[in-house]
């Protein structure tokens, strides 16, 4: 029985748009391009409106004065927010910090469900850290940083709340490490990290599936240093996340990486932390305090340190540096993230999948945002019973 129908606006499927409705039956999408034939249930009108699958955002320290690396028993209130950026899956994500800090973000985050929340649901936490090369620390409290241990990574699996890993993949004993996650469902990316171009390759060749923030933290590339950076762009299997804040990454070097890699290889993602939703001033992001102002989110030493960036910004951000289409903005935003996430269900419309979908305007800001089949941002009363 069709539960919500989405009518009026133009639909993203795959990369091409079609002008029709979308009908959702509980948790997932029903049909597109079919009119309900029940004229009695909830109806969202999308008219004028571009609708493309909900955002995934697998780089998320925090949000509304909330560092989940601290506190991760708020994890609530930044799903709940998330929403407004048509953010409708997200990994929460706890720099490097101690064992016990990390284990109890992890059991914290674990329990938590978005079911009846109007928010975005979390695919598990993404430990940034603590298997980070100190020579490229960034924000990373250096006394946290830890040599790679398998025994250490036993706790992080899957089943135990961990969905992705970030560690510096030349460090001793990280191949083990890589394939022990990854035997568990574990997305492991490298960052944070001086990889040469075979260290990295080894690294694949384990099942390493993406890089984290992409020119960020990590050795930069040369002629004839490729570096991490360098060998992302040159290694198909791999996935980028990008942070395109017009801070963190020069807008001629979102432009290389997108030539380079496109939609389909871009993740974009936020790196939010604690002062995301909120104004200039002191937040913390795990033991690191750090200053918001308009030269961005930094370290007393002036380090750049997660940013304030919503991911519709983002994918505003990406449109006008690159010159890209919405579709593929929508996709950096989408798809590539739920592939990197091994979510196969998430990012895309059609029928079948999880009815995760994001309402845009025709200035791409978001008028309305489904999770699960439910309208759960709908400022402008867009949503009706018929």
């Amino acid at each position: 029985m069709t539960t919500l129908a989405i009518e009026g606006g133009r639909v993203l499927i795959d990369s091409s748009w079609v002008d029709g409705s979308i009908t959702i039956e509980g948790s997932r999408i029903d049909a597109v391009d079919e009119s309900p034939s029940d004229r009695h249930i909830p109806t969202l009108d999308a008219g004028g409106c571009s609708v493309v699958p909900g955002f995934v955002d697998v780089q998320v320290n925090g949000a509304l004065g909330v560092d989940l690396t601290s506190q991760p028993d708020r994890i609530g209130e930044v799903a709940e927010y998330l929403v407004q950026c048509g953010v409708t899956s997200f990994m929460p994500t706890v720099i490097s910090c101690s064992a016990r800090t990390a284990k109890t973000a992890i059991t914290a985050m674990r329990e938590w469900s978005h079911e009846g929340r109007p928010a975005a649901r979390s695919l598990g936490v993404h430990l940034e850290g603590p298997f980070l090369n100190p020579a490229k620390a960034g924000a990373h409290p250096p006394h946290r940083l830890r040599t790679p241990s398998v025994d250490d990574a036993r706790g992080w699996h899957r089943d135990d709340g961990v969905a992705m890993v970030t560690l510096a993949p030349e460090l001793p004993c990280a191949l083990d490490v890589v394939e022990e996650l990854v035997g568990h469902g574990v997305t492991v990316c490298a960052g944070h990290t001086e990889a040469t171009d075979a260290e990295l390759s080894a690294a694949v060749g384990v099942g390493l599936r993406g890089v984290t923030h992409l020119f960020n933290a990590m050795t930069p590339m040369s002629a004839r240093n490729p570096g991490p950076a360098g060998a992302t762009l040159a290694d198909p299997a791999l996935i980028a996340g990008l942070i395109v804040d017009g801070l963190h990454v020069d807008r001629a070097m979102v432009r290389l990486a997108w030539r380079a890699l496109g939609a389909r290889r871009v993740a974009l993602v936020s790196d939010a932390v604690a002062a995301l939703g909120m104004g200039f001033g002191a937040y913390a992001i795990g033991d690191t305090e750090v200053v918001v102002d308009e030269t961005g989110v930094r370290t007393a030493q002036g380090v750049l340190a997660g940013s304030v960036l919503r991911l519709d910004e983002a994918v505003r951000n990406v449109m006008a540096f690159t010159g890209c289409s919405l579709e593929e903005a929508a996709t950096a935003a989408s798809a590539t993230p739920a592939r990197l996430a091994q979510r196969p269900e998430l990012g895309r419309i059609g029928p079948g999948l999880t009815a995760d979908l994001v309402v845009l305007d025709e200035a791409t800001r978001v008028v309305a945002t489904v999770v699960d089949g439910r309208v759960v941002f709908d400022p402008q009363h867009r949503c009706t019973q018929s």
